[in-house]
C-alpha cells in the first residue's frame, strides 16, 4: 500500500521527485554515444548498427509516449513511472551481456526505448504541470526539463570514467542499478489517476479525450508543433550520439566527447529554466521559432570552424542552452491551446513526433557517414531543418480553446 503521504503529494515533493526521476533517465540516456567506441572495437560493430541501435531507442521511445500518457492520465503518473524505471534497469542489464548488433537492438534499442516512456518527459511534466497554478507552469516545466541537463553534466562524466574503468559492459551495470532508484522516486508523483478523482463542478478543460483528439487533430498549430518537434528530435539524437565520434575522428581524446556531452547538459540548465520562464512572460511561438534559428546559426559556425577543443567547448556551451528549451514552451503551448486535462496524452503525440525526428537524426548520420565517410551532409541537413521549424512556429494559433470546451462540458 502507499504511504498516506504519497498517495496525493504536495506539488513541491512531485516537482521535487519528478526532477530526479528525469534527471536519472536522461543522464543515463545521454551518456549512451560514449560507448560506440567501445562497443564497436569489442563486438566488430560498425557504426551504423550502433546507430541503429539508438534509432529504434528512439523510435519507440516516441511511438508508445500516446499511450503510455493516455495510461498515466488514466491510472495515475506514479505507476506509470515505477514500471519504467524498473524495466530501464533491466535493459541496461540485459544490454551488458550481448554479443552482436541484434542484442544491443533488441536491449538498448527496444527495451530501453520502451522503459523511457514512462521516466521522461511526457509522463512527469503531466504528473507536475497541472498541480501548479498556471502563472508557474513554465517554470515548473524547464526545472523539470532541467533535471534531465543536471543528469547529463553529472552522469556522463561518471559514465566515462566507468567505461574507462569497469569496460562498457560494467558500466551498462552500473547504470542498472542507478535506473532502480527511479522505482521509490515514482511515489513522489503518484498524484491520484484522473479517472478516479471525485470532480463536484465541470471545468472548462473536463471534456472526453475523443473530443480533446479531434480538437488537436484540426488544429494546424498543433501539427506545426509536432513538425518543428520532429526537428527538434533530429538535432538531438544527432548530436549526442555522434558528437564524440565526430571529434575523435578529427583527432581529439575522448575525454573532450565526454566534456562536451557534460557541458551540453550543464548549460541547458541554464536554458530549460530561462526558456522555462520565458514560457510564462512572452508568447511562446516567437521563443520557439528563435531557439530553432539560433540553434541554425550555431551549427554553422561549428561547421565552417576547425575542430579544436576550444571549438568543441563553445559549441558544446551554446548548443547546450538551446538544448532542451524546446519541452517547456512546447509542451506549454500545448496546455495552453488545449488545456492539461489530458497533457501527458496530447503531448505524448507530439513527443512521438519528437523521437521520429530522433530515429532519423541517430540512424541517419551513421548511414551517411557509412556511405560519404563525412558527417558534412548530417550537419548541412540539420541546419536547414533548423531553419524550417523556426518558420513553421511562426503561423501556430496559440489562442485556448477553453471556452469551445467549456460548451462541450457537460453542466
Amino acid at each position: 500500500m502507499i504511504p498516506s503521504p504519497f498517495r496525493h503529494p504536495p506539488a513541491w515533493i512531485a516537482l521535487a521527485c519528478g526532477a530526479v526521476i528525469v534527471t536519472i533517465a536522461m543522464g543515463i540516456r545521454q551518456g549512451f554515444g560514449l560507448f560506440m567506441r567501445p562497443v564497436e572495437l569489442d563486438l566488430g560493430v560498425g557504426r551504423e548498427s550502433f546507430g541503429l541501435a539508438m534509432a529504434v531507442q528512439n523510435l519507440i521511445f516516441g511511438l508508445a509516449q500516446p499511450f503510455i500518457g493516455a495510461l498515466a492520465d488514466r491510472y495515475g503518473p506514479g505507476r506509470v513511472a515505477a514500471g519504467g524505471g524498473l524495466l530501464y534497469a533491466v535493459g541496461l542489464a540485459l544490454a551488458a551481456s550481448v554479443s552482436s548488433a541484434l542484442g544491443l537492438t533488441v536491449t538498448l534499442g527496444f527495451l530501453v526505448g520502451f522503459a523511457m516512456t514512462g521516466v521522461t518527459f511526457v509522463v512527469v511534466l503531466g504528473a507536475v504541470v497541472p498541480l501548479m497554478p498556471p502563472g508557474r507552469r513554465g517554470a515548473a516545466a524547464g526545472i523539470v526539463t532541467a533535471g534531465g541537463s543536471v543528469g547529463q553534466f553529472l552522469l556522463v562524466p561518471a559514465t566515462q570514467i566507468a567505461v574507462d574503468e569497469l569496460g562498457w559492459r560494467g558500466a551498462l551495470l552500473a547504470a542498472a542499478g542507478l535506473a532502480v532508484l527511479m522505482v521509490p522516486l515514482a511515489l513522489g508523483i503518484a498524484r491520484r489517476a484522473a479517472s478516479g478523482a471525485v470532480r463536484t463542478t465541470a471545468t472548462p478543460e473536463e471534456i472526453p479525450l475523443s473530443i480533446a483528439l479531434r480538437q488537436a487533430a484540426a488544429h494546424r498549430g498543433y501539427w506545426l508543433l509536432n513538425a518543428g518537434f520532429f526537428v527538434c528530435g533530429f538535432h538531438i539524437a544527432f548530436v549526442s550520439t555522434h558528437l564524440p565520434a565526430v571529434l575523435t575522428d578529427a583527432g581529439l581524446d575522448a575525454g573532450i566527447g565526454a566534456r562536451a556531452l557534460a557541458l551540453i547538459g550543464l548549460f541547458n540548465i541554464l536554458g530549460s529554466y530561462a526558456f522555462g520562464v520565458a514560457a510564462d512572460r512572452l508568447r511562446k511561438k516567437y521563443v520557439l521559432s528563435w531557439i530553432y534559428f539560433a540553434r541554425a546559426a550555431v551549427m554553422g559556425l561549428f561547421l565552417v570552424s576547425p575542430f579544436t577543443p576550444l571549438t568543441a567547448t563553445l559549441f558544446a556551451c551554446a548548443i547546450g542552452f538551446l538544448w532542451l528549451g524546446t519541452v517547456p514552451l512546447t509542451s506549454g503551448l500545448v496546455g495552453q491551446i488545449f488545456g492539461v486535462r489530458y497533457l501527458s496524452t496530447l503531448f505524448g503525440v507530439v513527443f512521438m513526433s519528437h523521437q521520429v525526428g530522433a530515429f532519423f537524426g541517430a540512424w541517419g548520420a551513421g548511414f551517411i557517414f557509412a556511405h560519404t565517410g563525412s558527417y558534412d551532409v548530417a550537419w548541412s541537413l540539420s541546419i536547414g531543418l533548423a531553419l524550417l521549424a523556426g518558420l513553421l512556429n511562426l503561423p501556430i494559433r496559440d489562442v485556448s480553446l477553453a471556452p469551445r470546451n467549456a460548451q462541450a462540458s457537460p453542466a
